[in-house]
């Protein structure tokens, strides 16, 4: 098993616009790339599928974090693209002003009824939890830390359509929105 984590500090920031993003498996709905592009940061929650989303993600100056899902695998990477998947971490702590986020994929915090109370109980420290696996969109704002599955951002199994969520942070606020579109 790969475990890693990796932490990364943007709470020197006065504001951030931050793409929530999960479940591509490969592809990046080209709306969703259009809402990056307005964006500070992209942060991949899981299954990217491949280093052309992670590229995309970074198209216009976009800065991204991503983290592995448990279809990131070896297996079904190219292997010329292997070299990437070796980066992505298990975790992402991300210090933003206000808070930290912690990103991970979800696939380890089963069953899915107790999902986000085993969450919340793993990162009380956290202001947010951002997590994929499931493909549906969830914002659970019902305690802290919020849970937030920002949805599939590609084809696969997206219920209703690609989804993704935009997290606008400032010390004071956090503010998320959704985002879904039809099917392609």
């Amino acid at each position: 098993m790969h475990d890693s984590a990796s932490s990364y500090d943007l709470s020197h920031r006065d504001r951030l616009r931050i793409v929530l993003v999960s479940d591509t498996h490969g592809v990046l709905d080209d709306r969703i790339a259009a809402l990056v592009a307005e964006c500070d940061l992209a942060v991949h929650a899981g299954d990217v599928g491949n280093a052309e989303v992670l590229t995309r993600l970074q198209a216009r100056g976009t800065e991204a974090i991503a983290v592995r899902g448990n279809n990131d695998t070896p297996q079904k990477w190219s292997v010329a693209q292997r070299h990437v998947l070796e980066t992505l971490p298990d975790q992402g702590l991300v210090a933003l002003p206000g808070g930290l986020l912690v990103v991970l994929h979800g696939h380890r915090f089963d069953p899915v009824a107790q999902r986000h109370d085993r969450l919340r109980a793993a990162f009380g420290g956290a202001r947010a939890i951002v997590y994929g696996h499931s493909h549906r969109q969830v914002s659970d704002k019902s305690a802290r830390p919020w849970v937030i599955n920002p949805g599939a951002a590609g084809r696969a199994r997206t219920f209703g359509g690609p989804s993704c969520a935009i997290l606008s942070v400032t010390t004071k606020a956090w503010n998320l929105t959704e985002h879904r579109f039809a099917k392609p």
